[in-house]
């Protein structure tokens, strides 16, 4: 279920530096296959041993982590699982993770659950036999079925949430992320205070925790306000700009639009900005939009996307170093939660309401 890779600063940022995808190449097997060598030898046939030993001597795969993996039974490898690598957020995200994994010797594993290449049973295979010393889980399901979740196993392999707890059944694991209830209130509390009554809410999958929470702060400042919600004006975007488009044209097709749009990410707030203007519609004048994330495209947006900041390269570093605490020194907070601040940036996609 995933595509796997080291850590991507020992090929750009450290060329010279030999990483654990180089020893796995050479030897023509996984970075699974890899790691199994190091750590458990006798489950690994003779044959491949053989390949992976003579490739490690070739390339001069830092001796040293290799001697301190047999001492410590480690791998010196961290898991990565995320939704998708090329989404603009997660990357901000990986920058802070790649940084303290490599200032501490670490590698990392990407699985990308958006394009399966791995089946949930390897996935599971890899946590259950500590093929990695640690999981980071970045706004992603569990690849690892609840089974693994719910078995002795998993208490012995760390794993960090970062960003959202997006099913139930991982509540019970350590995560960094944003207050995402408090973040969607000020959103629409700041709609509001612009002057704004008829405001609709574009979300993403209902089955996330990380929508519903972002749809509370939407209708808890509704509320507090006293202003009506229509049926109409919450409609599903699906995470995605070409998701928001159509939900755009669905809250574009009755005779009294809304006067402000709040999109529960920036790519939703992207596809939403496209469809009105494509509609002859004028941003802030007549519909004023605010998105969620933050991600490097909203200040060069036409016009400039008012949002909710996340800090995803902060959220990236505070989740690595929680692992490795674990990792390392074998200190346990599970359940824990650690809120990160959020931060509401003002541009110019937003406006005065037309009351």
């Amino acid at each position: 279920m995933s595509q796997s890779i080291s850590n991507q600063e020992s090929e750009t940022e450290n060329p010279g530096q030999v990483s654990i995808k180089d020893v796995a190449r050479l030897a023509d097997v996984s970075i699974a296959t890899v790691s199994r060598c190091l750590n458990h030898p006798d489950r690994v046939r003779e044959n491949t041993r053989a390949r992976v030993q003579q490739a490690i001597l070739k390339t001069g795969y830092s001796p040293n982590t290799l001697a301190q993996s047999f001492r410590r039974g480690k791998t010196q490898v961290i898991m990565v699982v995320l939704p998708s690598i090329g989404d603009p957020f997660f990357t901000e995200v990986m920058k802070g993770i790649r940084s303290v994994a490599s200032s501490r010797g670490y590698s990392l594993l990407i699985s990308e659950t958006q394009f399966n290449t791995m089946t949930d049973d390897e996935i599971g295979a890899m946590v259950v036999s500590r093929q990695a010393d640690g999981i980071v889980l970045l706004a992603s399901m569990s690849p690892f079925g609840t089974e693994v979740l719910s078995s002795k196993s998993h208490q012995a392999l760390p794993i960090v949430i970062g960003c959202e707890n997006i099913t139930p059944d991982l509540a019970g694991f350590p995560s960094v992320r944003i207050d995402n209830v408090a973040a969607a209130r000020e959103a629409t509390d700041y709609l509001i205070a612009l002057g704004h009554r008829k405001i609709a809410f574009i979300h993403g999958q209902m089955s996330s925790l990380l929508t519903r929470e972002r749809e509370r702060g939407y209708r808890a400042s509704m509320r507090a306000a006293d202003l009506p919600i229509e049926d109409r004006w919450v409609v599903e975007g699906k995470l995605s700009i070409q998701g928001a488009i159509q939900a755009t044209r669905k809250l574009l097709n009755h005779d009294h639009n809304p006067t402000a749009i709040f999109c529960a990410n920036d790519e939703m707030a992207m596809g939403c900005i496209h469809e009105i203007k494509s509609s002859g519609l004028k941003i802030p004048k007549d519909i004023s939009i605010i998105g969620f994330d933050d991600i490097r495209y909203a200040e060069i947006l036409d016009p400039p996307l008012t949002t909710i900041r996340q800090p995803a390269e902060k959220i990236g570093e505070r989740v690595m170093h929680r692992l490795l605490l674990e990792v390392e020194a074998g200190r346990s907070r599970n359940g824990q939660v650690e809120i990160v601040p959020h931060e509401l940036i003002i541009r110019e996609s937003t406006g005065p309401g037309n009351v």
